[in-house]
Parts: structure tokens; sequence; C-alpha cells
């Protein structure tokens, strides 16, 4: 009999390129997603799908029809800015949302739960980089602080029930489906408004540096996250210098400023005309470089695709799509 995996946010950007990889390795699949921001041209039409809130009391009703062996919990608000401007709103998502799901994992017998959580925030402003998963978190945002909790209370659910589960602390993940009309995702922002002649804008000085990771990369981490889910959980027990987290950083243990990034862009796409400059967003990080070590001797997950490579294959996709 074929494992069963719900992915929540499954018609979303991360969250449908995951669930095909996973019908594409064998699992059995079931999709929860409002559709706030997934769409349906995403879901794959081998997996079963419920639109509902993750808050829902329907989310019960999904938990006992398909009894899963495994949760990908990949809903969540994703945005930093609208985190600090509207914090309750984050933690109902991210939090409580989260605590549903524990709850009914719980009561359904369910065998382990990957969570992703956001290497880009956790940590907060780093002394030193890259940033290993042992540094003390200090998010500096509602979002950050709303992933950070997600990790203790996914902590006190495997210590007191006995839920297995693994948290990956995702970079900036880019790649064919992010939306581009959001907040996050510049990277997405940037090609369709330089597909459309469009000069994108650039928050701050353009200096801001980020850990770059093409999506198809961050579905490996969670194939093997659900593959090796039994010997991570003992394999934690073991790790002796270590946070209290079963967390593993998703990354390529590169930065790259904005600045960097759009010259990048500009020569792959053949774009001239020089950015825009506006003013900085409240809760962005200065810098952020994962150091990704830890998945990939552990995990035995690994980058398989340059920055190069993965904003080629982006550019291509909307190329299909926008223009």
């Amino acid at each position: 009999m074929k494992e069963k995996v719900l992915v929540t946010g499954g018609a979303g950007f991360i969250g449908s390129h995951i669930v095909d990889l996973l019908i594409d390795y064998g699992y059995e699949l079931a999709i929860i997603d409002d559709l706030s921001s997934g769409k349906t041209e995403n879901i794959n039409n081998k997996a079963r799908f419920y639109q509902v809130d993750i808050n829902n009391s329907e989310v019960e009703e999904v938990f006992e029809r398909e009894k899963p062996d495994y949760i990908c919990h990949q809903a969540a608000q994703i945005s930093v800015s609208y985190s600090v401007k509207e914090p309750k709103s984050d933690a109902q998502s991210n939090i409580m949302g989260l605590l549903n799901l524990l709850e009914l994992s719980v009561k359904n017998g369910v065998r382990g739960f990957i969570f992703a959580s956001s290497g880009g925030t956790v940590y907060g402003e780093s002394k030193s980089f890259p940033i290993t998963e042992n540094v003390p978190l200090f998010p500096t945002s509602p979002y950050g602080i709303s992933k950070m909790t997600s990790e203790y209370y996914l902590h006190y659910y495997c210590q007191n029930h006995n839920l297995k589960y693994i948290t990956l602390r995702y970079g900036n993940i880019y790649g064919p489906r992010q939306d581009p009309f959001g907040e996050a995702g510049v990277i997405a922002i940037f090609i369709r408004k330089m597909l459309k002649g469009d000069i994108p804008i650039i928050n701050g000085d353009g200096e801001y540096v980020r850990d770059y990771v093409y999506v198809k990369d961050v579905t490996q981490a969670c194939l093997l996250g659900i593959k090796n889910m039994l010997k991570l959980t003992e394999i934690k027990k073991k790790r002796k210098k270590d946070t209290i987290f079963n967390a593993y950083n998703i990354g390529t243990g590169m930065g790259i400023s904005v600045n960097q990034l759009y010259s990048y862009l500009q020569e792959i796409i053949g774009f001239k005309k020089e950015a825009i400059y506006g003013p900085p967003r409240s809760g962005d990080l200065r810098k952020n470089v994962l150091d990704c070590h830890l998945a990939h001797q552990i995990l035995g997950w690994e980058v398989r695709f340059t920055l190069e490579e993965g904003l080629k294959e982006t550019v291509e996709w909307f190329k299909m799509r926008c223009c």
C-alpha cells in the first residue's frame, strides 16, 4: 500500500512542486489549500484536493477521511512586511493554524510531520556567516517570531505526544509558479517586470544579501525528510551540540545582493534599463546566508542547481506564461 502524504498549501508555489515530486516517487497525495494565494492550475490531477483553511474545523474531516501517514506543512502567511503591519493575522495563520494540524496529527496517528520554517528570518541579524542551525534564534519580525514559536510547539508535541518531525529552514526560494504580484519573491517580481519592459523597484540600497535556493532543490529536501523520518528522529536524539530543534538549513551557502541579482537577470533577459531605488522595507534583514552542511551530512541533501541555471529556467517559465 502506498504511503499517503497530506500537503498543506499544495496549490501554492512551493507546495505544488512538492506534490508533483512525491507523486513521481510513488506516494499517494492529498492537498489542503484555501486558494488565498494558491492557484487551481498548480494542482496535480493525481492528488485529491480540499479547498479549506487550515484553521477551519473542516480540516478534521479531511484528516479522518484521508488518514495521512505524513504531513508536509507548507501553508503560511509568508510576507514579512505584512506581518509587521498585521501581527495578529500572521499569528492566526502561522501559529494557530499549525496547532490545529498538530492536534489532528496526534489524534489521527500521523507518523511524521515536515514543517516549513524560515532560515531567512528565525536567526535575526546574525554577526557571523554562513549561519548554522545551533545559532540562537532572535527573529526581528512577527513572521520570524511565528516560525520560531512553531518550532517550539513541534518540539513540545514530539516530547509529549511522540509526534516525529523535522523542520526545514528555507532560504529565499525562487522558481516557476512563484507569485510575481506579492510582496515576497523578488526574483519573480523582477522577471515579470523586465519581461514586460517595466523597470523594477529595488527597496533600499540594493545591498541586502540573501541565500537564494531553487524550488526543485527544496522539494528534494522534503522528499528526503519523509523517506528518512524515523532515522532522522533517532539521529537527533544523539546530537549533543545543537538546539532542541530537529532543524536543517536549506539554502546554498552563498549570499547574493539584490543589486547582483538584478544584474544577473538583466544579462539573462537582455534588459538594459537601470533599476529604480525606493525606501527600505520594515523588518527586512541586512544579510542572511545559511550553512547547509548538516542537511548534506544527515539528510543526504545537496544543491543541484546553480543560481544561473535556476534563473534561466525560471525566466523561460515566465516567458511562456506572461509575455
